[in-house]
């Protein structure tokens, strides 16, 4: 057996699991896995500027491709700054494999310098964490790590290795070596029946696909099943792009912010959902569950059985895979057809009952043409539904989004379309602030590892978040990654202003100084990149324009700075009937007469 040092296996393992570039910070402790990276080459290495922007730059490469991301840091203070984004992985079922490097093992238990348990410390927020006491173990503690961030919902590993360790050498031979299996979640096929009995048995179905739908990449699936049934779907914030907006059976995201009128409008009718790939999380539930719940019948899918009656009960759950799940459920749905009996259990779907579905289709069209928001404004201040607006228009469908948390979140999920799966990424349940940018270095990373560089990568900030990170900008100049930013800059912390409303206080969220508060074109500069900022909406597609050229001349990071109105609110209240409009609405229109579409019966 081969005989090398223990460090160079892992990258040999890191390689062989499909990973073409890591993120990270190189410390003393963590330096022989460097040496390796160095010695055996095949991957690409980033030096980022915080150990955060390392984890977020790799959660943004494997929400890309799918793969497990790579984060690398050295012990102590290297680790501890990987929390947050190990939670936003975590969160968001994001695959990835985080190394932190440790002190002498013969020195742990005496205090020494940068020696914490990191293990114990982000054992909340991983799906498995480990320290490794003996080099033989590397192999098998690397090849267990990218199983487990791969297997059922996906998620983060740590590992962390004391550096006496990680000099060791062992018996590795990576010819001998291969990927562990991952198991495959198929759902039991009468549960499928189950579930299929109570879609067709309901008057008002709805099908919602949260991110669990695009992580199983089962979107061509969902596509085919609502087609073939003619049934409404909606998506969960995290399931958005799963199917393009403009697809007629789409009706949107409900929710208490990132949601649309017509969304909740028809969730609120509907009498059937069933949910695959969902956690029914409160800023889509709502606070009150009961008027989600209402009277409708649930059926619960999901990878994960700890989520099936985690927020409520549903009436019938299924532990499975997302796309195993809705194929199976097709094939049974497809063969009634073929045996022209409509069977819901006992009984029979007649004409009648498929006139009320093809009238609920109907129904929800209407909603949607009828139900929105306005988005053409011309105001100065700028409102920043108009700049979705023209992002909706400039770019085509093959661009990718980031985006992270505040009020452009939720303005970008009530505005901004979103075409194919993993094009639209957000950080849904942690929402860190400062994401976005080392996220678009991820991303753009990835494609460039799928030979699919040349497709334009965008990230909607905010002023404030923006500087959570700034320091990676100097990443993406350094590696020449390019990318637009487009900023909504209200100098406030808008979202805590909104809130602060219901203390009945305006305090501490103001940051605004002198008369433009910090000039981030000017930081743009001073990281080698640059930016315009613009305060009309006639200047806004000029300006993206111009910043699409820039970034595809120059290879770095370009911004575009939107001044829009310092106090606006967005659309938001407790529960989905309960959703304050922050603008005036155009009144419903009288509902027309809609002749019924020729759907495919079950």
């Amino acid at each position: 057996m081969t005989t090398m040092p223990a460090m160079h296996a892992a990258v040999h393992i890191l390689k062989d699991e499909g990973v073409d570039v890591a993120f990270g910070c190189p410390g003393a402790a963590i330096l022989p896995l460097y040496q390796a990276l160095e010695a055996v080459g095949g991957i690409e290495h980033l030096i980022v500027r915080h150990e955060a922007g390392a984890t977020h730059m790799a959660d943004g490469w494997a929400r890309t491709n799918g793969r497990p991301g790579v984060a690398i840091a050295t012990s102590g203070p290297g680790g501890t700054n990987f929390v947050t984004g190990l939670y936003t992985a975590f969160a968001d079922s994001v695959p990835m494999v985080c190394i932190t490097g440790q002190a002498v093992s013969a020195k742990l238990h005496q205090e020494a310098f940068q020696a914490v348990d990191i293990v114990e410390i982000v054992r909340p927020v991983t799906k498995r964490a480990v320290q490794i006491k003996e080099a033989a173990q590397i192999p098998w503690a690397f090849r267990e790590a990218f199983r487990t961030a791969r297997e059922g919902r996906p998620g983060p590993v740590l590992i962390d290795i004391p550096v006496d360790v990680a000099r060791r050498e062992i018996r590795y031979d990576p010819a001998l070596d291969t990927r562990l299996p991952v198991p495959v979640v198929a759902p039991h096929p009468p549960r499928v029946e189950a579930a299929l009995d109570l879609l067709l048995a309901a008057e008002r179905p709805l099908v919602l696909a949260g991110g669990g739908v695009i992580l199983s990449g089962a979107a061509g699936e969902l596509r085919e099943l609502v087609e073939h049934l003619g049934v409404p779907f909606q998506v969960t914030l995290m399931g958005k792009g799963a199917v393009e907006d403009d697809h007629p059976l789409h009706m949107g995201t409900t929710g208490i912010q990132t949601s649309q009128r017509y969304a909740n409008a028809s969730f609120l009718e509907s009498d059937f959902v069933l949910a695959v790939g969902a956690r029914f999380g409160d800023r889509h539930t709502g606070a009150d569950l009961s008027v989600y719940r209402g009277r409708r019948a649930f059926v619960h899918v999901d990878i994960d059985p700890s989520q099936l009656g985690r927020v409520f009960e549903p009436d019938l759950g299924v532990v499975s895979d997302a796309k195993l799940f809705l194929t199976a459920l097709l094939a049974a749905a497809k063969a009634r057809r073929r045996a022209g009996t409509g069977q819901v259990g006992a009984g029979h779907v007649g004409a009648g009952h498929r006139a009320q579905r093809t009238a609920w289709a109907a129904r929800c069209r209407e909603l949607k043409r009828t139900l929105t928001r306005r988005e053409d404004f011309t105001a100065v201040p700028v409102k920043a539904p108009r700049v979705y607006k023209e992002i909706n228009e400039i770019f085509g469908e093959d661009t990718w989004f980031v985006t992270a948390i505040g009020l452009y979140q939720i303005w970008g999920g009530q505005h901004q379309k979103a075409h194919r799966p993993r094009h639209y990424q957000v950080c849904g349940q942690a929402g860190p602030l400062g994401w976005e940018v080392p996220a678009a270095i991820g991303v753009k990373k990835a494609l460039q590892g799928m030979g699919r560089g040349a497709e334009e990568v965008v990230g909607v900030v905010g002023d404030y978040g923006f500087q959570f990170t700034v320091e990676e900008l100097a990443v993406a100049a350094q590696y020449d990654v390019p990318f637009v930013l487009i900023m909504l800059n209200n100098a406030y912390l808008g979202l805590i202003r909104q809130a602060s409303a219901g203390y009945g206080m305006n305090y501490q969220v103001d940051i605004h100084y002198d008369e433009t508060g910090t000039d981030h074109v000017k930081l743009m500069e001073a990281y080698g990149c640059s930016g315009r900022r613009v305060a009309d909406p006639a200047e806004i597609r000029p300006a993206i324009e111009w910043a699409r050229k820039e970034a595809a001349a120059t290879s770095r990071p370009v911004l575009v700075e939107i001044m829009i109105e310092r106090e606006a609110d967005t659309p938001h209240g407790p529960d989905i009937d309960a959703v304050r409009e922050s603008e005036p609405v155009e009144p419903v229109e009288p509902v027309e007469p809609v002749e019924p579409t020729e759907l495919v019966e079950p």
